[in-house]
């Protein structure tokens, strides 16, 4: 596979575009399915979208009022299936719903969480609750006049480490995986593609002859089909923005809030990273480039009014830590209100030239096990010999959890470890679970783990990252492998980065 030249690329099955939810979940499930699978990436993965949602797997609790019942039902199903998968990045959270009889009517709202209880087949979740916001301890950061409120289960997700999991699975059933490798060309040549890579780092060029091309290229994934691959598809993605604030948590509990604003638009309000709030999100046209994305102020004071309605701290610009904003690539139905366009997906299977084009359109984090499983089954007709479906039952890198017990699992973890901080153990527990041993190595001692950056960032965990998970900058380690970068100063962030670029690690990478 390792061509530089066009003389007799080797042939392979499947060229996957996008190293984002559903690319790395497409070539981790055609991997495992005996198929010869390249992915490839323009940038680092899960960079764009899937590194930039709510983290949240869940069923879409919203999308009931928009009578997306199949889809909020398969969402549900897949909830549980992600949970026993990979229960060390995926863990249950509980949300709390002040009720506003401004908004929605009680009735109603009781109604969406009885479907919501009922329609995926509930199995390890709690159900819903009512509360009384006057008595109960959920109700003591938010404002007087809320007094009655419900409490459902849903699921929290480290998205990026999420990308990255399907990713190594991938690469381990025998993929190949390349980040910072735009694809520059594909074309239709004697009944397969010829596909066309450059290699940012390098500059290294290198051809492949594929079998069938996958374009999961998300926002980009109409550019790719005209620009790159000179095709056509009659669909189209319609590209919203969604934008979040981190701020210093200002409750007490593990909960999670779910506030309705005037406007009819729900609201998350997070525990993310211990002691800070993860906030959003906003749901706006988008018609700009998808790689320059960032929130604006209308939507950091949109999220802060919100908050501010419901709680009694009242939130300030100041104490905005930091924002982040995602272009969701929606499936374009028509609909006029952002909010209401569908988080369905949508294939288009192209396959004239006698090589075939599956383009994907929309869809979202919690569904991409099953929207890769139903892609395969689209070209079960050009790969007749491939294996059966799989991925529903197997786990992710580090979840190979008895049980799919976190719990017992991390007081495992610390009796191996008996020399590690406990804060330490949990956040190697949290991001590489049956991993860890892998990444400590044969470090005895706080001292094995190599120079310390601050926080909880030690060199053997970069390392780790640089030589395991396609690591190549610093940014590629502190922002989405792991959220570090929340936790160290300015100064410890640029140090690691002056660190890092002088290390060996640098031309490793």
């Amino acid at each position: 596979m390792n061509s530089e030249t066009r003389t007799d690329p080797e042939m392979i099955d499947l060229f996957v575009i996008g190293g984002g939810i559903n690319g790395a979940g497409v070539a981790r499930d055609a991997a495992g399915r005996g198929l010869k699978v390249v992915l490839c990436e323009k940038d680092d993965l899960a960079e764009g979208t899937s590194s930039r949602s709510g983290k949240l797997v869940h069923g879409g609790l919203r999308y009931l009022e928009y009578y997306e019942f199949r889809l909020v039902r398969e969402a549900l199903i897949e909830r549980e299936v992600l949970l026993k998968s990979a229960p060390h990045i995926i863990w249950p959270m509980r949300f709390v719903l002040p009720h506003s009889p401004e908004d929605r009517p009680a009735w109603l709202v009781r109604l969406g969480l009885f479907l919501y209880d009922h329609l995926g087949g509930r199995r390890k979740l709690p159900g819903t609750r009512s509360l009384d916001l006057r008595r109960d301890p959920e109700g003591a950061p938010l404002l007087d006049k809320y007094t009655k409120g419900f409490e459902y289960s849903d699921c929290w997700v480290d998205d990026a480490r999420l990308v990255v999991l399907n990713a190594l699975d991938a690469a381990e059933r025998g993929a190949e995986v390349l980040t910072r490798s735009p694809c520059i060309s594909a074309r239709r040549e004697d009944g397969a593609w010829t596909v066309e890579t450059r290699d940012e780092n390098t500059g290294e060029t290198r051809y492949f002859r594929a079998r069938c091309l996958v374009n999961c290229a998300g926002p980009w994934v109409s550019d790719f089909i005209t620009r790159v691959a000179g095709a056509n598809s009659a669909r189209k993605v319609r590209l919203v923005k969604g934008s979040h604030i981190i701020v210093p948590k200002f409750w007490s509990g593990n909960n999670a809030y779910l506030v309705q604003n005037k406007d009819k638009r729900v609201i998350f309000i997070n525990p993310y990273e211990g002691d800070k709030a993860l906030i959003g999100t906003t749901d706006i046209a988008y018609d700009g480039k998808a790689e320059d994305v960032k929130a604006d102020e209308s939507e950091i004071d949109y999220l802060l009014g919100v908050v501010n309605r419901y709680f009694k701290e009242k939130l300030r610009r100041d104490d905005v830590i930091t924002t982040f904003s995602g272009v969701r690539p929606l499936f374009d139905d028509g609909k006029g209100n952002p909010s209401a366009v569908t988080r369905d997906y949508v294939f288009d299977l192209d396959e004239s030239g006698g090589a075939p084009l599956l383009n994907v359109f929309g869809g979202k984090i919690t569904t991409f096990r099953e929207l890769a499983e139903r892609g395969m089954h689209k070209l079960k007709g050009i790969f007749p010999d491939m294996g059966a479906d799989w991925t529903e039952t197997a786990p992710l890198p580090g979840g190979e959890i008895p049980n799919a017990d976190y719990e017992s699992f991390v007081e495992t973890l610390r009796e191996t470890y008996s020399w590690m901080p406990r804060k330490l153990v949990h956040h190697y527990g949290r991001l590489y679970g049956a991993r860890t041993k892998d990444l400590v190595g044969d470090a005895t001692s706080i001292e094995g783990l190599g120079k310390h950056f601050g926080g909880q960032l030690y060199e053997a965990e970069v390392r780790y990252l640089v030589a395991r998970e396609w690591a190549q900058r610093p940014e590629d380690i502190l922002w989405r492998r792991t959220k570090h970068y929340l936790h160290l100063t300015e100064d410890q962030r640029k140090a690691f980065a002056d660190w890092f670029y002088q290390s060996d690690l640098a031309n490793a990478a």
